[in-house]
């Protein structure tokens, strides 16, 4: 099966385990559901809108991480996304932030229909210790992953190459999928979309 990213809508905003949506096609069968993830100011919001081609479908804060609930999409009615609340954010109380990692954390290990995570990172950063614990989050719960450098309008060809090869160094992992995205340059939809289709076939095999 193959996903168009052609028709999304809104299916639900969840704060908890038993608000979660179990969506299913006209078969029965529950859809497999792709997770975006990321600090609270990587670009999450536009690029999702720009990925389902929809100019306001996910709503964009003022205060970046001011949100700390899960946001479910119906794509083509044949895959559901889920866009985890970001983190990372000074400006966040401590004590909203102490409940993000618990909520991610019984999320990535309990949701079975959960099949592949988009890690969104900034090309122009370098990984801290929220960055980090997430990749071990995603490792020891065995998830397809792929890790999107957002914002590469911002950086040159060759800091683009350089920024690639320390942000994988400093976490440390191998075999990392891993794609680029702009948004105002209008880069990367058609290749993420290829990868997504590439790592969800894999997942049925």
């Amino acid at each position: 099966m193959t996903y168009s990213f052609k028709n999304t809508h809104f299916i639900t905003t969840a704060v908890n385990q038993q608000k979660y949506p179990l969506v299913k096609n006209a078969a029965g069968h529950i859809l497999p559901e792709i997770a975006v993830a990321g600090r609270s100011n990587v670009g999450k919001s536009s690029l999702l809108n720009h990925l389902f081609q929809a100019k306001n479908l996910v709503k964009t804060s003022s205060t970046p991480g001011k949100t700390q609930a899960l946001n479910f999409f119906n794509v083509d009615n044949k895959l559901v996304f889920v866009d985890l609340p970001g983190y990372g954010f000074a400006q966040v109380p401590i004590e909203v932030r102490k409940k993000w990692g618990p909520l991610i954390d019984h999320y990535l290990r309990e949701r079975e229909s959960l099949k592949l995570i988009l890690f969104l990172f900034d090309i122009r950063r370098l990984p801290n210790e929220d960055d980090k614990l997430f990749l071990e989050w995603v490792i020891k719960n065995q998830k397809s992953m792929i890790l999107v450098f957002t914002k590469i309008d911002k950086v040159t060809t060759n800091q683009k190459v350089a920024q690639t090869r320390a942000i994988l160094s400093a976490f440390e992992a191998e075999n990392i999928h891993y794609a680029y995205y702009s948004v105002p340059k209008n880069l990367g939809r058609k290749e993420l979309i290829a990868m997504m289709n590439d790592a969800l076939a894999e997942e049925h095999m």
